[in-house]
């Protein structure tokens, strides 16, 4: 186990280095130049040069670059190139937000999806279970886009039950009763169907190997079955599924963020985006490249500890 994990974290150097040069490689091809739009309708060649000198781009790439690892290796970032704020206090501030609502609908998702996916595939190839997976097929195709301007259009704008949009900076609590209910019902109703789908499948392919029949055999009851033995391996897919996702709880839901005016980590970086403000979209970047590789190890880890026959190597 200790090896194993000495060698997974040695590998992640090199998958982190090449993380930072296609951040570089992207910003300095497709990126745009950013002195034009901090120029404004101002712009003349001294205004354009001297800007140039405060950002660091009148130095060569391979010097932009190793500036770029020490800040990696520093998680100093500088300020912002749009508003001259530092970084880490902008990071520091849309943090919260992000994990207020992703972190509210992640919880929501497996408390909700894992029990209804377990309940189909126990009643497999009945009529409940045709249904509830035609219903899933049928909310699977529709866009996320629609979800939100119709729950936000009625729920919110006809009905009154919700704001249309806002967030209360000084108070997480009544952020999170207030102006996070409707994102998150918005987003229960768009990954409520996928979700339930891949984990009914794991569930019930669990439930056509041997060791369910050898169980079956011993006289065990089909609750028992179920729940003692096949949830449990069928458990590897969801840590994969929930792993993947809690790097993405720190950017948060840029559609959910922008629809609903709250000033998480994804809204952030779509505004660094419009504005090319690099120290910010390289920051985000990765602070998520860098919570994913953990989150992976962390994973593997948990299988090890579900399935002793998971052998790490």
């Amino acid at each position: 186990m200790h090896a194993y994990l000495i060698r997974r974290i040695w590998q992640m150097i090199p998958t982190m280095l090449g993380v930072m040069l296609l951040v570089f490689i992207l910003f300095n091809w497709v990126g745009g130049d950013p002195s034009y739009i901090l120029a404004g309708k101002r712009l003349t060649p001294e205004l354009l040069a001297n800007i140039r000198i405060q950002l660091g781009l009148d130095k060569s790439l391979p010097e932009q670059f190793l500036l770029f690892a020490q800040q990696v290796l520093t998680f100093d970032f500088g300020v912002s190139w749009s508003t001259q704020q530092p970084v880490s206090g902008i990071l520091a501030a849309r943090i919260g937000p992000s994990l207020t609502l992703t972190g509210s609908l992640l919880v929501l998702e497996l408390l909700t999806a894992l029990p209804i996916a377990i309940a189909v595939a126990y009643f497999r190839g009945t009529l409940t279970d045709r249904m509830v997976t035609m219903i899933c097929t049928v909310a699977m195709s529709i866009s996320s886009l629609v979800y939100i301007i119709v729950g936000q259009y009625w729920l919110a704008f006809k009905l009154s039950w919700f704001p249309v949009m806002g967030w209360d900076d000084d108070s997480l609590l009544h952020s999170l009763l207030v102006y996070v209910p409707l994102p998150l019902i918005l987003g229960m109703l768009v990954s409520l169907a996928p979700n339930v789908r891949f984990y009914r499948s794991f569930v019930v392919e669990e439930l056509n190997h041997d060791y369910v029949r050898t169980a079956r055999a011993k006289g065990l009851s089909e609750t028992q079955v179920l729940f003692k033995h096949v949830l449990r391996n069928a458990l590897i897919p969801v840590v994969t599924a929930v792993m993947m996702s809690l790097p993405f709880l720190i950017l948060g839901s840029m559609l959910l963020e922008r629809f609903f005016g709250i000033p998480g980590m994804g809204n952030e970086l779509l505004n660094a985006v419009d504005k090319s403000d690099f120290p910010v979209i390289k920051a985000i970047t990765i602070s998520i490249a860098g919570a994913a590789m953990v989150f992976n190890l962390l994973a593997d880890v948990i299988y090890k500890w579900i399935d002793p026959r998971v052998q790490l190597k």
